[in-house]
């Protein structure tokens, strides 16, 4: 504010000194010209000293992801698809998430981690697919362990669908070539009609060059989930990874995007989080976790004669499938 009245009040107090005669013109104007050149910077700063602290602290991010160093492994994972956990743990800074957890996955088993929030669900599949290593126990892979391998060899067992999408400032045909860079356009078109994508792509102006807003702005939930899918397919990775694909879509999306995931998972291994439980009743397996520990696995009927928390769970589920909004408000008589 100093600095804005600044300049003004400057010319003032010259323009008044000029009129009684105790400041010559030329000396006013070479006031008033010395002062734009020192104000006008300052105000310049001032007024992008916001963007600057911003710039400051995403160049220390920057620095300290530079700083961050490679995850190690070099081993090759062998051609085998099982995948098992033992005794593992992981915490985020002291919080415990993951405790002491055991358990083996068979190839091309569907298997259904469930639990209340918190429990560890999206923790464990981010483990899995080594986005963070093991802090204790280990996690292989046909037989071989993760934290030995490339981490770029361990990503490629894995097709990945979580519930926030990652898509590209890009066009749709390369957000969807992303899960195979050497696929051709047949299979890029293929792989978008076995997602479910096809259609909406083609009815946009630019069809599969239409270009996505960052993070995938210019799409609707359900565009953006199947477009995901569309990319894992192409991809055709052995194991698949989902987190709550469908939590937060509306019943018409939901049922396209459920269509397209049963399209991906055909003679996979996969490992799905569920927040509807009745989206998984017909998993291999189904294993309850609470506070990052197992407390029962097994089949739906299985589950369910125990008695235990996945009934409280699925109890819950079909009892809020029966409300309803009543209107209560008084009677005017």
């Amino acid at each position: 504010m100093v600095l804005r009245v600044g300049l003004p009040l400057m010319s003032l107090v010259g323009l008044n000194l000029l009129l009684k005669g105790s400041l010559s013109p030329e000396k006013f104007l070479l006031f008033l010209f010395v002062g734009t050149r020192i104000f006008d910077p300052l105000d310049l700063a001032l007024v992008n000293y916001a963007a600057l602290q911003i710039a400051s602290i995403s160049g220390e991010r920057i620095r300290k992801l530079l700083a961050e160093k490679p995850m190690p492994g070099k081993e090759v994972l062998n051609a085998e698809n099982t995948v098992e956990l033992s005794d593992v743990s992981f915490s985020y800074e002291e919080r415990k998430v993951i405790q002491n957890l055991s358990l083996q996955i068979k190839e091309k088993e569907f298997l259904a981690l469930v639990g209340s929030s918190g429990s560890g669900k999206t923790t464990l599949l981010k483990l899995l697919a080594r986005f963070y290593d093991v802090q204790e126990g280990r996690i292989q892979i046909g037989n071989s362990d993760i934290a030995k391998a490339s981490p770029d060899e361990v990503l490629r067992k894995f097709s990945i669908v979580f519930q926030d999408t990652l898509l590209f400032r890009d066009t749709i045909y390369n957000n969807i070539q992303f899960g195979n860079p050497s696929a051709k356009r047949e299979d890029v078109i293929e792989a978008s009609k076995m997602a479910g994508a096809y259609d909406f792509i083609m009815r946009k102006e630019n069809g599969f060059e239409t270009m996505v807003g960052e993070g995938g702005s210019t799409l609707s939930g359900g565009e953006r989930q199947r477009i995901s899918i569309a990319r894992a397919i192409l991809k055709n990775a052995p194991i698949i990874l989902l987190d709550e694909a469908t939590a937060s879509l509306d019943p018409e999306n939901e049922e396209a995007v459920q269509n397209a995931i049963s399209n991906l998972i055909q003679n996979k291994t996969v490992i799905v989080v569920a927040h509807r439980l009745n989206n998984v009743v017909a998993a291999d397996k189904i294993v309850v976790l609470q506070e990052g520990r197992i407390v029962e696995q097994g089949k739906h009927e299985e589950l369910l004669n125990q008695g235990g928390m996945y009934r409280e769970l699925w109890d819950y589920q079909e009892k809020v499938k029966n409300w309803q909004i009543t209107n209560t408000s008084p009677k005017l008589s």
